[in-house]
């Protein structure tokens, strides 16, 4: 399976950045990304298994060696998705000196 193929199915990613801390149990990587069926989930524990980016431990599953590497190529784009979601914040709205009052 392609690399591309196989990170760019929903979820993938997510449960990666989820394990960079350490080994999870299949209730905890649930509670931790709302929204994911057990169903997904486990499909995409054998995927990621079968490519060897996690194995199964005693204390859930965590990241190999490769699946480790991984996680260090996708900092820089967290650091770029960081500065993303900063850009699209509103700024707030600045008073100026320079404008006259308006009248009420």
């Amino acid at each position: 399976m392609a690399a591309m193929d196989l990170f760019g199915r929903r979820w993938a990613l997510r449960i990666l950045w989820e394990l960079r801390a350490g080994p999870l149990g299949a209730r905890a990587l649930l509670a931790r990304c709302e929204g994911l069926s057990s169903s997904v989930l486990y499909q995409r524990l054998r995927e990621l298994t079968s490519s060897g980016i996690i194995s199964p431990s005693a204390d859930g599953y965590e990241l190999t060696r490769l699946g480790t590497a991984l996680g260090h190529a996708l900092r820089p784009l967290d650091e770029w998705a960081t500065t993303w979601a900063q850009a699209q914040e509103p700024e707030p709205e600045q008073e100026h000196d320079d404008q006259e009052p308006t009248e009420t």
